[in-house]
């Protein structure tokens, strides 16, 4: 009688979960690294010591810095999404969606997501003027992010809740600007003033946005 396969597929499934949670892993101290240290800064042995694994045991994982560096930005991309994006698109009006994308990012700064700050802010601003697969993948992240603020801009406008008259681009850029700022601030500052001041910028430039609606 032919041995049962069962114990082998039950190891390579063990090894699989294993293996997923130990990149998890890895990937999130990266990102953490890489908002104190820099992207640039974040090579397999650095990340070794930090997670205290050999750096043979790291490059199973990630077969160079850039592919090291690509997948840092997909987790940080996880974590924006799960804390920012996903809980404000589950809002009913474009207006809601708008003060939500909003308020879950300031609470995504405040709560300490990252030591040095909004990941993407930071890391963006570090890769602005290197030309490569990472910066293009964080450039596509701010332009999907702008993009969301300026579609609840619309659709907001399209319920009659924000004027007619406003420019979406423009006002979403005013919110991110008021966000952008907020992050700057709190992570030199550590208190919650930044946050505070942002939202009442906020808040005043809807409301001058909602007065002439319809």
């Amino acid at each position: 009688m032919a041995k049962s396969p069962q114990p082998t597929r039950v190891t390579d499934r063990k090894r699989r979960i294993d293996g997923e949670r130990s990149r998890s892993a890895i990937l999130d101290a990266a990102a953490q690294l890489a908002t104190v240290e820099g992207i640039g800064g974040l090579s397999l042995s650095r990340l070794a010591g930090e997670v205290g694994m050999s750096k043979s045991g790291l490059f199973a994982h990630f077969g160079s810095k850039e592919e090291l560096q690509l997948a840092t930005v997909d987790r940080a991309n996880e974590l924006f999404d799960d804390q920012v994006l996903e809980p404000a698109l589950t809002a009913p009006t474009g207006l809601e969606r708008l003060q939500g994308l909003a308020e879950r990012y300031l609470r995504y700064v405040e709560a300490e997501t990252f030591r040095g700050g909004c990941f993407f802010a930071t890391v963006l601003t570090e890769v602005d003027m290197q030309p490569g697969p990472v910066r293009d993948r964080l450039v596509r992240f701010l332009g999907d992010w702008l993009g969301q603020l300026e579609g609840a801009v619309r659709d907001a406008q399209g319920e009659g809740a924000i004027d007619a008259a406003e420019d979406p681009a423009q006002l979403a850029f005013e919110i991110e600007a008021a966000l952008f700022l907020a992050n700057a601030q709190f992570v030199v500052a550590r208190g919650p003033e930044p946050i505070r001041r942002a939202e009442r910028a906020i808040n005043r430039r809807l409301a001058e946005a909602t007065t002439g609606a319809a």
